[in-house]
Formats: C-alpha cells, structure tokens, sequence
C-alpha cells in the first residue's frame, strides 16, 4: 500500500508540475484548464481554434498549439486523448466527421512540434455530448470545442 501511495503521490506531483506550466503557459488564450484527480483537461473553444465548418487551424491559434506543444514535449510521460465536439446544426454525418477532422488537425500539430504519436488518440463525438444549450448561439459556440485529456503514463515521475 505504501508503495502504490508513493507511486500515486509522484504521478499526482508531475501532474501538478505540468498543469501549472499550461496554466501560465496558456493564460489569457481563451483554452480553459481544469483538473480532476491526475487527470488535466484543456478546453480549446472552436471560436479560437477553426473557422465554422473547417478542420483547419485557424493561423491565429498557432502560438496556442505552440505553447501546449511545448509544455507537452517536457512533460513526456502523459497519455493524450483529443475529442472534437460540434453544435448539432446540420446533418449528423457532417458533424461526426467534422468533429473527428478537428481532433486530427489538433493531433496532427502537436506531432508535426514534437509531440510523440504514440502518446496521441484522437477521436470525435459529433453533437452528441453537449456542454450548452445548442438553441442558442452561445450554446452551439460553445459546445463546438475540442478537448485534451491529460493523463499520466506508468512511468510519470
């Protein structure tokens, strides 16, 4: 018990390490960071990542990509999980697709910056997991978002 205790204490310490380095590194850019046990999740809003309808990066967003490309590479014993969300405006297929579109195109940056692709799933949920209201524009803004889940590997330190 002692043992797993260290082993916990040492994950949970790296994992506090590194949300505090995406915290400063990540101030004022519009991605919320939230944290939940050993497990950070950053919220990049669509509004500040694609345009509406695209996959593609918006050329704003790379200092974004950059900064949590950055803090990713130096904490290198975490797992990511990329999930693309979209409103439910339009056809279901459009938006299952366009959400796994955005989850690649964020996947696809951080490894073109370093980030191993063995660290990186990415998948895409559609409409399906809403976290507003989409019968409003705030809602559907919001709920169009992609989202990274931090977790740490074995071995974190």
């Amino acid at each position: 018990a002692a043992a797993g205790g260290a082993v916990g204490g040492g994950a949970g310490y790296y994992m506090d390490r590194q949300e505090a380095k995406l915290r400063h590194q990540l101030k004022d850019s519009g991605v919320s960071v939230a944290r939940n046990g050993n497990e950070i999740t950053l919220v990049m809003p669509g509004n500040i990542t694609f345009e509406t309808g695209k996959a593609e990066l918006q050329a704003s967003f790379e200092k974004v990509i950059n900064s949590v490309a950055l803090v990713l590479e130096e904490f290198d014993e975490t797992a990511i999980q990329i999930t693309g969300h979209t409103d439910s405006t339009g056809a279901l297929g459009f938006n299952q697709t366009l959400s796994e579109q955005r989850a690649d195109s964020v996947k696809y940056a951080l490894q073109s910056r370093k980030v191993a692709s063995g660290r990186i799933h990415s998948s895409g949920k559609g409409p399906r997991y809403p976290i507003a209201a989409n019968d409003t524009a705030a809602g559907r803004q919001a709920n169009r978002r992609v989202e990274l889940k931090l977790l740490p590997l074995d071995g974190a330190k």
